[in-house]
């Protein structure tokens, strides 16, 4: 295969994410939920590419603005905005070292964006936050607080695993990627989100049913690592609870993108 683009492999990694299988309580190619397809995914993935195309012309918060308002075109609510958060940083950037530099030159403006993008969406949020999305005053608060989107970030990461890679040198999207490379192949995918999925509570999981129901859920994928659980039966039982660790699926479509940018072959 010829070399891809970075736009191109930012569109290629959603769409291998959503077609992996199994990863229990997600869904793929065999699992929608009621109001959100496999179709959905796939289209919010090529829509997106334009957006791709453009973020080097663009500040973070403008092409943040742009991905969701360019996705929004289907009837599946979001499918991807945590993906954005992490794949627009890793497509200026040019990978991770430059995602660490280029989120640190985010500006209030940028905040204000991810803001408005976000009150276009159906995010799950913390009920209790005192910075409302839907709150037309929070915006007021961001230029008051001087905050910028990496602020923003800093300020949810302590429950939102997702904006904490903004600020931890994107940990996990590295240890994502390192899983990938040792094993070429598409199949390797699900073997990497079974062992973060083990590793690591899922903050959206936690936004919906608490904390320790996450943990849970961690300690079931551990074991149907250690062989005390089928992966099928454990797929089921987050279907039948409607649990899906959509934030550890985000930071997955991070990992392989960094792995398709450092050589990691998923077609052979």
């Amino acid at each position: 295969m010829s070399k891809l683009s970075l736009a191109e492999t930012a569109e290629l990694s959603m769409l291998l994410e959503v077609s992996a299988s199994i990863k229990p309580g997600n869904i793929d190619r065999f699992h929608d939920y009621e109001d959100t397809k496999f179709r959905h995914f796939l289209a919010s993935a090529v829509l997106a590419r334009d957006v791709f195309e453009r973020v080097p012309q663009m500040t973070l918060g403008e092409a943040m603005y742009a991905a969701v308002e360019h996705t929004n075109g289907h009837a599946g609510g979001n499918t991807h905005f945590g993906a954005f958060i992490l794949l627009l940083p890793l497509i200026k950037g040019k990978g991770i070292a430059g995602a660490c530099e280029a989120v640190l030159q985010t500006t209030v403006e940028d905040a204000v964006l991810f803001y408005q993008a976000f009150g276009k969406t159906q995010v799950r949020v913390n009920k209790e936050d005192e910075m409302d999305v839907n709150d037309p005053a929070s915006i007021s608060m961001l230029r008051e607080k001087q905050m910028t989107m990496y602020d923003v970030m800093a300020y949810s990461s302590g429950t939102d695993m997702v904006a904490r890679e903004w600020t931890n040198g994107f940990a996990l999207t590295r240890k994502a990627a390192d899983i990938l490379k040792e094993k070429d192949g598409a199949d390797s995918i699900q073997d990497m989100f079974l062992r973060l999925m083990a590793a690591h509570p899922d903050t959206f999981i936690a936004k919906k049913f608490g904390y320790d129901r996450a943990v849970s859920i961690m300690e079931r994928a551990q074991l149907v690592r250690a062989g005390g659980l089928s992966l099928s039966s454990f797929d089921e039982e987050c279907i039948r609870g409607g649990v899906n660790p959509g934030s550890l699926a985000d930071i997955c479509i991070a990992g392989i993108f960094t792995a398709l940018l450092e050589g990691w072959q998923w077609d052979c």
